[in-house]
């Protein structure tokens, strides 16, 4: 054979020789990104990848601890199964970055809450939002999802007053995978670095039997959560009852207000700072289009209500607040905006009214003053959900001619399925904790909670039903 060349000796002897040590370790990177999204199908196979991760165990080295955590998070996707799409941007950045043996959870992200605060939270490739909110609950004070009612929510990537209920199964890494792909597609494929997405902190479901049992910490956030609709106009109150909230609201979030005349400088701060709790906490509408005088006193009605607080300590500022809200009937009531396009009589085609989604039923109330127009109980309630580009809802009739009428209204797709959604666990939640509806809801889909698709239908399969809705 002819004799090789000097260049080809020296590949060859490059070939034979053991790679870097950082070709191990990015091959072990690999490794603990694949075992959080899927396990191999073949038992051998399974068999063999436990033992090669068993064998390389080692607390000293560097592919010795990714092996170890390998071992972790392979179990945990045993347990709690694979995963549905592809791992985001920031959980491979987690793990390239940092060993992630040195840590139970190699993952954390903040979870915001509407006081302005946030929790910093730890979780796996495998960690369901079920178990991310256990975690949190603990950490915060609060009680477990199902009694308190509060759940998490993710931000839109490209709406932004747009938020988003996280199903409770769901896989944290999965959320913010299928975030940061809605992002880079809304970018042409590209990354945007310095967006990450938001997790909020925040009752969605609200149960009156459940009250007496609140922590402190549910009250307080409870307290944050009006305020937003109170700021927005979604809660009746009258403008002298909107300075006093206010007032409560500013004690709660700043403290007790001391007039010190004494300072030179300290006039001009105290200004600003009631101008800040009248922005925070009185109702936009109110001061919307409002003369530079009528803010001025404004200002100095709240100042005076703030000043009359003083030595009201928090827990006390909470529990009035809630004690004088509370006295709406439709306090705790998630509100949708809608337009009706066809119904009863009561309400003409066109008109904008709210549709207010509690524990037990589904009612409707005039736009400016927010009264009552009609109510309708779960158990009145055949079939609800999507319809093309509206919400339906089909109604049992009081009448012997007529089984029953149903109620069309325009909301945007996202909307459709966050009221389908919401007056289906709620359906959920009665038939649970009471034995006062016969029947069951089946809710089979698994919605994408970055896409509304326009026909969310649920059925109650009841007994006493013996016809189809012509819809």
């Amino acid at each position: 054979t002819a004799p090789s060349s000097p260049a080809t000796s020296s590949l060859l002897d490059h070939c034979k020789a053991n790679p870097p040590t950082y070709v191990f370790v990015q091959g072990w990177q690999l490794l603990a990104l694949a075992v959080s999204l899927f396990v191999p199908k073949n038992t051998k196979l399974l068999w063999f990848l436990k033992l090669h991760l068993k064998r390389n165990i080692d607390n000293k080295t560097e592919c010795g601890k990714y092996a170890a955590y390998c071992e972790r998070a392979l179990e945990r996707t045993i347990l709690n199964g694979t995963r549905e799409v592809k791992p985001s941007r920031m959980e491979v950045l987690s793990i390239l970055l940092k060993n992630p043996y040195h840590h139970s959870l190699p993952h954390s992200i903040p979870v915001h809450m509407l006081n302005g605060t946030y929790q910093v939270v730890g979780f796996d490739g495998s960690t369901t939002i079920e178990e991310f909110l256990c975690t949190l609950n603990q950490e915060t004070g609060c009680r477990d999802s199902q009694h308190s009612g509060f759940t998490l929510f993710s931000d839109d990537p490209i709406e932004k007053d747009l938020e988003h209920y996280i199903e409770s199964q769901a896989k944290l890494c999965d959320v913010i995978s299928k975030w940061e792909t809605a992002l880079r597609e809304k970018g042409s494929g590209k990354f945007e670095n310095t967006r990450v997405i938001r997790l909020i902190f925040k009752n969605r479901l609200y149960f009156k039997s459940f009250v007496k049992k609140e922590s402190d910490r549910e009250r307080l956030l409870l307290c944050y959560q009006v305020n937003q609709q109170v700021v927005q106009g979604r809660f009746p109150l009258t403008k002298e009852l909107a300075l006093e909230l206010a007032a409560l609201m500013a004690q709660i979030d700043f403290g007790e207000f001391y007039c010190d005349k004494n300072r030179g400088s300290g006039g001009t701060t105290k200004e600003l700072q009631v101008l800040q709790a009248l922005d925070k906490f009185y109702p936009f509408r109110y001061r919307d289009g409002a003369s530079q005088e009528a803010i001025k006193h404004l200002q100095t009605g709240l100042q005076e209500k703030w000043m009359s607080l003083k030595g009201r300590n928090l827990v006390d500022c909470v529990r009035i607040y809630l004690t004088c809200t509370r006295k709406w009937p439709y306090f705790g009531c998630t509100l949708f905006q809608a337009k009706m396009k066809h119904g009863e009589n009561t309400v003409l085609p066109g008109t904008i009214v709210w549709l207010a989604v509690s524990e037990d039923s589904i009612s409707l109330l005039e736009l400016r003053s927010m009264q009552l127009i009609e109510t309708y109980m779960f158990g009145q309630v055949l079939t609800f959900g999507g319809c093309q580009d509206d919400f339906m809802l089909v109604i049992a009739s009081d009448s012997a001619i007529i089984e029953s009428h149903k109620l069309l209204f325009s909301l945007s797709k996202p909307k459709i399925l966050e009221i389908t959604l919401l007056i289906a666990d709620y359906m959920n939640a009665l038939t649970q904790n009471s034995a006062s509806l016969s029947g069951t809801l089946s809710r089979n889909m698994q919605p994408d909670i970055l896409k509304a698709t326009p026909d969310h239908q649920l059925h109650r399969n009841d007994s006493q039903i013996k016809k189809r809705i012509d819809s």
